[in-house]
């Protein structure tokens, strides 16, 4: 193929998808020239590059026609969100190309577009979910419309008035929920937009691009929003010795 377009290449590794695409251009105007995911047992780290040198060779794009690497900032597995982010830093060092940073939520929400409104929700375990709210402006497109959280499903059904979209996979862990607390306010989408898309990634890093919205490869961490359990017992074992 050769490309000479300025490309992304994005990678989500929020959830136990390893997903890897290179895209062209925005949600406006932008196309995408390979994507591929797996889910299995298998972690991250030991598929992650081979999956990305893979969709470089078979699209035959060279890492000169690579303007920049997008990353999922979270929230999502702590695990596989890190491998995410370093895989992302070396790669950036490596081939002297910008950061990009992106919310799984984001990505997730804007595979819903043109509903009205729509909420992601991944499965954050313990009985809780990450979830945001988006709309959808004149041009079709998903702008936020509230900060990320973590909460019960119960908590996020108190929240919701008006029919929405559900996307992500906390709709398979608790759709039953919804659907019993909600009803008919709940909208149904295809199964396959629940799993976070590393091309709706890269669609939205062209945008954040363009506005120079960069991460700082030295100092970029992901968002998790929730502590983790190491960080929880740190907190109580110096509060248990004052």
């Amino acid at each position: 193929m050769g490309q000479k377009e300025s490309l992304i290449l994005s990678i989500d590794t929020a959830t136990p998808c390893s997903s890897v695409a290179i895209t062209q251009g925005t949600r406006k105007d932008g196309k995408v020239l390979a994507a591929l995911s797996l889910s299995s047992r298998v972690t991250h780290s030991r598929r992650l590059l081979e999956i990305i040198d893979f969709l470089l060779t078979e699209t035959e794009v060279g890492w000169e026609s690579i303007e920049a690497i997008a990353v999922s900032l979270g929230p999502g597995s702590f695990t596989g969100l890190r491998i995410g982010m370093a895989t992302a830093k070396g790669l950036a060092f490596a081939a002297d190309k910008p950061m990009i940073g992106v919310s799984t939520l984001d990505g997730l929400a804007s595979k819903c577009a043109p509903s009205p409104w729509i909420c992601s929700v991944l499965d954050a375990r313990k009985g809780e979910v990450y979830a945001a709210f988006y709309r959808t402006d004149v041009d079709g497109l998903t702008v936020s419309a509230g900060v990320p959280m973590v909460v019960s499903p119960e908590k996020l059904a108190d929240c919701i008035t008006d029919p929405v979209v559900l996307v992500g996979d906390g709709v398979n862990v608790y759709g039953d929920v919804w659907k019993r607390l909600l009803k008919d306010k709940i909208l149904s989408v295809s199964a396959h937009l629940h799993q976070p898309s590393a091309a709706s990634l890269g669609l939205l890093g062209k945008e954040r691009l363009e506005l120079g919205d960069l991460l700082d490869a030295a100092e970029a961490v992901p968002i998790y929003i929730r502590s983790s359990d190491a960080e929880l017992n740190l907190i109580r074992k110096q509060e248990k010795n004052g």
